[in-house]
């Protein structure tokens, strides 16, 4: 019983860092060999990757909305 449900939790939390890790690497550079060679090149691309990953889940939701109900009926 304990094993089903400890490798449920685990499923789920593969399942979310999947979707980060698919997220991040909608940036073509991140996909592909990165042919920089100079010393850190690298990590700041995937800090960069990742920042930008973040801005974008940040502001998915962003969008605001209309409520007819609150709106004045006067011109």
């Amino acid at each position: 019983m304990g094993d089903k449900w400890l490798n449920g939790i685990l499923a789920s939390v593969r399942v979310v860092v999947e979707h980060v890790i698919a997220g991040v690497k909608r940036c073509r550079i991140v996909k592909e060999e990165l042919r920089l060679t100079s010393a850190g090149i690298s990590d700041q691309v995937m800090e960069i990757a990742c920042s930008l990953h973040n801005l974008r889940v940040s502001h998915r939701h962003a969008q605001p909305t209309l409520n007819l109900l609150d709106l004045d009926s006067t011109p």
